[in-house]
């Protein structure tokens, strides 16, 4: 079967009232993103509650559906058969070869929905109807009409050409990439903070990162690494600003004046600080990590507690509920879970105490960080010397 355009379906942007132009064009501008690198040519266009993509010959079908999935604000995707109008009886032969084509099988119920927007058609939507369920009971003896529950709706949209579609691929739902501001996601090596930038972007966040680099404790591959889950995350968040912290002699810093027990939630919370940095100079209106209640000492609700003591802004963490199980099934649906779990560390598991406090205090870590006396030039020197990149 030879399809001409993908009618686009989307979900919440249908209730935004006033404001859904607002919407639809941001769908539209994530779509062109998705498709920037797919073999052919493409016009995305919109009509009154519809997106369209119409494709030209020689495009690649099965690499379009892939890229029109990671669209975040899309529901559904509906491959359409365009027909020019040369009258009833072609649009009948059309109609009948299209239902024999795409359900060989036969042994099914259909309904036909036929909507006629040129008003100048000769034919009423409900003769419409009637006459095509009849030519295809006529000529397919498997099948038989259902106008409740049918197996198959087929879709009749009368326009300046004639569009056929019955098939719905799911899309990934969600709302538009930059609908919803911006926000900083602290990135690691690990399962987790990938798969929080994913799930706060699907609500139309746009997504800064930051991640921490310890060399030559850590390598170039863990660097590396992070960038290709980076750019993994970016298939459905858009272009993502990645900062990458030399975190080194902050972290040996800690190392030499800190109890070691309070080691992780103190380099936490001055993660967190660095990462704010970035986030509030280039106006992101929040935080994202990938934490989950109980998971690691860090992830304690003291723990959660006393980082977020240093945060201004917000802190997403929308795993926070997620058993790993859970964590690891969007991993996989994401594809990042391969590149996740190669085996090159991160400055989080290179420098972790042995036996890490569970439940800290935060009177009493705040004690332990006044003997860091030097912390703020070194801090200062890191983001001076953060690199910055952009992961498409």
């Amino acid at each position: 079967m030879e399809f001409h355009s993908f009618l686009i379906k989307y979900g919440e942007i249908g209730i935004k009232g006033k404001n859904r132009f607002m919407f639809e064009d941001a769908l539209v501008r994530q779509i062109r993103f998705a498709l920037k690198n797919v073999e052919g040519k493409f016009l995305i266009h919109k009509t009154y509650g519809r997106v369209y993509v119409d494709c030209e010959e020689g495009y690649d079908y099965e690499e379009t559906v892939e890229a029109l999935k990671t669209v975040f604000g899309i529901v559904g995707i509906c491959p359409v058969v365009r027909l020019q109008d040369e009258g009833f009886e072609e649009l009948k032969r059309a109609v009948v070869s299209y239902m024999g084509e795409m359900y060989p099988n036969k042994e099914l119920t259909f309904k036909v929905e036929a909507r006629r927007s040129k008003k100048t058609y000769p034919m009423t939507s409900m003769e419409i109807n009637a006459a095509l369920g009849e030519a295809i009971l006529g000529t397919h003896a498997g099948m038989k009409v259902d106008v409740h529950k049918p197996d198959v709706r087929l879709n009749v949209e009368v326009r300046e050409e004639i569009y056929l579609y019955s098939e719905i691929i799911p899309g990934s739902g969600g709302m538009p990439i930059g609908t919803n501001g911006s926000a900083m996601l602290l990135l690691s090596g690990g399962i987790d903070s990938p798969v929080a930038g994913y799930m706060i972007a699907k609500r139309g966040v746009a997504l800064e990162a930051t991640y921490f680099h310890a060399p030559p404790y850590t390598s170039e591959r863990a660097k590396e690494k992070v960038v290709d889950l980076a750019r993994q995350v970016a298939k459905y968040a858009g272009p993502i600003k990645l900062h990458v912290v030399n975190f080194t002699d902050i972290q040996l810093y800690i190392y030499e004046k800190c109890p070691h027990e309070e080691l992780t939630i103190i380099m936490r919370r001055y993660m967190m600080k660095i990462a704010e940095h970035f986030a509030v100079k280039d106006g992101c209106l929040g935080m994202i990590t990938g934490e989950s209640i109980g998971q690691v000492a860090s992830q304690t609700m003291q723990s959660l507690a006393v980082t977020n003591a240093v945060c201004t802004l917000p802190v997403y963490r929308p795993l926070i509920g997620f058993d790993k199980r859970d964590i690891v099934d969007i991993a996989e649906k994401i594809d990042t879970y391969e590149t996740s779990i190669l085996p090159f560390e991160d400055c989080c598991t290179i420098f972790v105490a042995k036996h890490p406090v569970t439940r800290p205090e935060l009177a009493r870590i705040e004690e332990s960080e006044k003997h860091l006396e030097k912390i703020g030039e070194l801090v200062k020197t890191a983001i001076e010397t953060t690199e910055v990149m952009e992961v498409k």
